[in-house]
């Protein structure tokens, strides 16, 4: 019965996708900058996704890349919109100018504005909070409205909004917030595409960072862990987890913007507790390279 209703919904969806068209001018990734500003507005995910893109950039020699996460946990597109609309200040403001993060605003200290009106932003990243990361009616119209908001706050109209695409939860995850996906993580993926493949026609959103996609690939190889890549469920582990999805946000956006690879990339997080050996860094930057490419193909 799951299979048919994600069967019968990607009809539905795809019959949308033959006859929308984007509402929602956007712009293309900037192509060698002197600088690269990339702001990511999200939760958790995001949070967990970024952690270590300073590292791979400091590995690859790459100086000249300015980073912002804008997060609260669990945030939703239509919470983002609302702590806009009301000045809200719940977030956490955290940015990498030297290829290392620094915590700017402390958690219930940071406005919407913090994060957005820092920079004049080349790429801005979005992102729906995970219970709802498959569920279009949580969509529409609230990633519109985010939309319309960045347009007018950021200081660069000619800023990229791109989509970064979820995971599904470990098949371990016995949370309330599974049951949305009768605790099922193929039908929680299929659903996620499903929303992603829509919003990338009627949101004009032309790039997906492959998080979601990299991590189930990952998962049927020999690197998976008995929590699917979580640490509890959720969120990513701190060591495998962490470092694959960061690989995922170079390929996607460092790549084509400044022409490096994270492929032979000799980041590893030496010296910590969640550092990778080379025989896994390699598969999980083959892995990057792979969803990136299948994602963003033309």
């Amino acid at each position: 019965m799951k299979r048919f209703f994600v069967a019968f919904t990607g009809l539905l969806l795809a019959i949308g996708l033959c006859t929308a068209q984007s509402k929602y001018p956007n712009h293309p990734l900037p192509s060698n900058p002197d600088t690269l500003r990339i702001l990511a507005i999200g939760n958790s995910f995001s949070d967990d996704a970024t952690e270590y893109l300073p590292g791979l950039l400091e590995a690859a020699g790459i100086h000249n890349v300015i980073l912002g996460r804008l997060y609260i946990g669990g945030c939703t597109l239509e919470r983002h919109c609302k702590e806009y609309e009301t000045n809200g200040h719940e977030y956490v403001y955290l940015k990498s100018v030297n290829n290392k993060w620094k915590t700017i605003k402390r958690y219930q200290q940071g406005h919407f504005m913090d994060g957005l009106g820092d920079e004049p932003w080349d790429i801005i990243t979005m992102q729906q909070g995970s219970p709802k990361s498959g569920r279009w009616d949580s969509y529409d119209p609230w990633l519109g409205k985010l939309i319309e908001i960045v347009r007018k706050e950021c200081s660069n109209p000619d800023a990229a909004i791109v989509w970064h695409q979820t995971w599904a939860y470990s098949h371990t995850y016995t949370n309330r917030s599974f049951a949305n996906y009768a605790y099922d993580q193929q039908y929680m993926f299929d659903s996620i595409q499903l929303c992603v493949d829509k919003a990338r026609k009627e949101y004009g959103i032309d790039i997906v960072i492959p998080s979601g996609p990299a991590v189930q690939m990952l998962r049927k190889t020999w690197l998976n862990t008995d929590k699917d890549l979580t640490r509890d469920g959720f969120h990513m582990s701190f060591r495998e987890g962490r470092y694959a999805t960061a690989c995922v946000w170079f390929e996607t956006l460092i790549r084509p913007t400044l022409g490096v690879s994270v492929k032979g990339n000799a980041f590893r997080n030496a010296g910590t507790e969640n550092e990778v050996t080379d025989k896994e860094a390699k598969l999980m930057q083959k892995i990057a390279v792979k969803a990136a490419g299948k994602a963003n193909s033309k």
